[in-house]
């Protein structure tokens, strides 16, 4: 289908994009803008990035928040039940697994964009993640199983230093690292912790290089997009989220992410957490996400058009391909990049001028929807003390 008679075919289709509190949403909003949808978006409050923008035909406030669970899947029932929608497209995994365990009834009423229950469970469990990859020969690092006393860890013949992570979560809520058995037992017991609930695994040193892979799969199981992109600058530097991001072109990681998202038969929007060690220069798989990766805005400005393939994989139609190896221009999140300038010994050293991108492109910020990227600002000031806390953590 031309490009004419496709953007025909979707004139007026109603697009709902949930969580318009998230980044991630902003450039969804936009594809499925320009390919003549009718888009509304789900926020919590009007300081949301979704709120903020012009883009949306209609900004719906209403209960979308991870800390009111149980309000919100009633809310996004009943809003999709009565809303009369073509296709509902979740912006991260808070609403993903809402759609993905109430799909089988939502479909009567729209197309729901997401992975079904059961896959969507697997693959946000990052044992069960780590266990395809060992069992496959997925570089990822060592991971233990059945890990019930801290005792078990050199037992069972994993060398300190090591990790723990609750099995689901995100952001890197919950990461600890740990040099020996003492500081384990002394942290489980302080915090009545049960490791069966925890991912117990190597840790990866902490020269290596953080990658995020995000690759779009058909439903065929079809690999019909793939594109890495590096963390250069992060806040907090430990513990924190990248605030600058550049493509990289490693094949080597789009084949471990293709072969991984296979085994586990994921489709639509996915991210994969990847970090090269710098021991072997391998890149190693840290956890599936489910949901767009956190800087996916480099991909579209890199000519992938995830929202064509989106109506495309939505509607049965043949998906189409994209391709990019762009690795002159970066990404950042100006608002926190300032900050990691403000606090990192190496501001001068990372700047991105400095290391060689001719393109430096802010993730929130279009000269015809500049809103987003002041109402990120205002919000973060507001609940600064709140997110540097949720770092902590």
């Amino acid at each position: 289908m031309c490009v004419i008679e496709f953007k025909e075919f979707c004139k007026g289709k109603r697009v709902l994009v949930l969580e318009g509190y998230c980044k991630q949403c902003l450039p969804f909003i936009r594809g499925f803008k320009n390919w003549g949808c009718h888009v509304s978006v789900l926020c919590n409050n009007k300081l949301d990035c979704g709120y903020a923008s012009r883009l949306p035909d209609a900004k719906i406030l209403g209960i979308c928040d991870f800390s009111r669970p149980e309000e919100s899947e009633s809310y996004i029932v009943d809003l999709i039940k009565n809303g009369n929608y073509d296709l509902v497209f979740p912006s991260f995994e808070f609403s993903a697994r809402i759609l993905s365990h109430n799909k089988e009834e939502l479909s009567k009423y729209a197309i729901i964009y997401s992975n079904d229950a059961d896959i969507f469970d697997r693959a946000n469990d990052k044992n069960e993640v780590m266990r395809v990859c060992m069992d496959n020969d997925i570089p990822c690092p060592h991971t233990l199983f059945g890990v019930k006393h801290p005792e078990d860890v050199s037992i069972k013949g994993l060398k300190y230093p090591i990790i723990i992570k609750p099995r689901r979560s995100f952001g890197g809520r919950g990461f600890h690292p740990f040099d020996n058995e003492e500081q384990l037992k002394e942290y489980v017991e302080a915090n009545n912790i049960n490791l069966e609930d925890y991912v117990v695994q190597e840790r990866i040193p902490a020269d290596r290089m953080g990658l995020s892979c995000n690759a779009f799969v058909d439903r065929n199981g079809d690999v019909k997009s793939c594109f890495s992109y590096v963390c250069k600058h992060m806040y907090p530097e430990v513990g924190g989220t990248s605030t600058l991001n550049a493509l990289i072109d490693r094949p080597d990681v789009k084949e471990t992410c293709a072969k991984l998202l296979k085994k586990m038969n994921v489709r639509g929007v996915v991210g994969v957490d990847i970090m090269v060690d710098s021991r072997d220069n391998i890149g190693k798989v840290i956890e599936i996400n489910v949901r767009p990766a956190h800087a996916i805005t480099i991909g579209f400005l890199s000519g992938f058009d995830l929202c064509r393939q989106i109506l495309e994989d939505a509607y049965d139609l043949p998906v189409t391909e994209f391709d990019s190896v762009r690795t002159d221009f970066c990404l950042r999140i100006g608002q926190t990049d300032m900050l990691w300038f403000l606090s990192s010994p190496d501001r001068f050293k990372k700047s991105p001028r400095r290391m060689g991108y001719k393109k430096v492109y802010e993730q929130m910020f279009y000269w015809d929807d500049p809103m987003p990227w002041f109402a990120f600002l205002i919000s973060g000031l507001k609940d600064f003390r709140k997110k540097m806390k949720e770092k902590k953590q």
